[in-house]
């Protein structure tokens, strides 16, 4: 049985299926433009690939050398975020360490990319370094300060989703798209198979927004649509102690196992990165969780006697097509307007990553705005959002 899953509305309507941090963010941008919003999302809030990140808030650091529009995007999103949800956010800053020649040789390159980009930075000593973080190999030779962060991905995404919900928006956990409702080579919406009850509904909308990470091209497919997003997992491991309070990188370009970060009561060292076909079925090779605990080992002795508390991968959602290296893939993100593609009412945004999310939305409600010749500007940079608390209540 098909229910209609909408009444009719005078205002302009959308539908964002995914409910990770870009699908959230959007939703929050384009009800605050006066859109009736909807989302769909197959599992629970943030079960995807946003669920499963390490919470790095990125000053932009980490991309400034060989990705510096990344770089870019960080560190303003990151000022943004620190104002609009400090609830959220622990800005406990970060640390490039050099342990060896190579990280003294890099270090010119990352200063001068990192002011490039506008990201504050400040040289350590050795000792200067191990008086912030005591628990660092005592071994290493400087380091470089940088505004790093992290955060909850869960309640970034209820803060979003709790203040689209102030501006009438509507959110479906456990809906799932069965296909998309088209007219020709037009899209009107979704038909939706509710996962708890098995009930199948249908979602009209004028546009369909897909803010589907990696399985954006999934979804695009129903529409005969391709989109070249490139699944890139990557494998994480939590232990337990939180033997540093801030961010540590390794200083070198990016690399397998070269960060650790606080999250709460353990700290987690990250990552690994491969492509995969299907971001559901994500092997774990053994190899990478060894080469995580001896990289993380490395920056930080002590890990070697603490107790393992989970390993789990992602797939990170990167712009590009099957083969292509995901090291060398950029960080940052695009909207594409399917109308170019022949297809209207169907916007894709993928990309990025969580500390970007709100711009990404940006981008993206510009874009559907444009399409339905909405009048609108972006509310986003300055509105604070509520509590992730509210979203129970919402």
């Amino acid at each position: 049985m098909t229910t209609q899953g909408r009444p009719s509305s005078p205002r302009p309507t959308a539908l964002v299926v995914g409910a990770g941090s870009t699908g959230a963010a959007t939703a929050h941008d384009l009800a605050l433009r006066g859109f009736a919003v909807t989302v769909v999302e197959r599992g629970e809030i943030a079960s995807g690939t946003t669920g499963r990140n390490h919470g790095l808030l990125h000053s932009g650091a980490r991309y400034a050398v060989k990705d510096p529009e990344a770089a870019a995007e960080c560190i303003a999103e990151r000022d943004i975020l620190a104002q609009i949800a400090p609830e959220i956010l622990e800005l406990n800053g970060g640390l490039f360490v050099a342990l060896d020649q190579a990280g003294l040789d890099y270090r010119e390159l990352f200063l001068d990319s990192c002011r490039t980009a506008g990201i504050p930075v400040r040289e350590l000593t050795a000792s200067e370094t191990l008086e912030l973080e005591p628990a660092l190999n005592p071994d290493l030779l400087c380091a470089v300060e940088v505004p790093d962060g992290v955060y909850d991905p869960l309640h970034l995404c209820l803060a979003f989703l709790a203040t689209a919900a102030r501006s009438g928006a509507r959110v479906e956990p456990y809906h799932e798209v069965e296909e998309l409702i088209l007219h020709g080579r037009s899209v009107h919406g979704a038909v939706v198979r509710d996962r708890c009850t098995g009930e199948r509904r249908r979602f009209e909308a004028d546009v369909v927004v897909n803010a589907t990470g990696p399985w954006a091209d999934r979804l695009a497919r129903m529409a005969g649509l391709d989109v070249p997003v490139t699944p890139t997992a990557g494998v994480m491991v939590a232990v337990a102690g939180r033997s540093v309070d801030r961010v540590i990188n390794r200083l070198e370009p990016p690399s397998d196992g070269d960060i650790v970060l606080p999250q709460r009561r353990t700290v987690v060292i990250g990552t690994s990165s491969w492509s995969v076909e299907d971001p559901d079925r994500i092997d774990i090779p053994e190899d990478h969780v060894e080469l995580m605990f001896r990289r993380g080992r490395e920056l930080i002795p002590r890990i070697d006697r603490a107790d393992e508390r989970g390993v789990f991968a992602v797939a990170r959602p990167l712009i590009g097509r099957p083969g292509d290296a995901g090291r060398e893939l950029s960080r940052t993100f695009e909207c594409f307007d399917h109308a170019a593609d022949g297809v209207e009412g169907f916007v894709t945004i993928s990309g990025g990553k969580t500390t970007t999310a709100r711009a990404m939305a940006e981008k993206t409600s510009d874009v559907v705005c444009a399409k339905l010749g909405v009048d609108a500007v972006c509310r986003t940079r300055e509105l604070p959002l509520a509590s992730y608390r509210e979203y129970q209540h919402a």
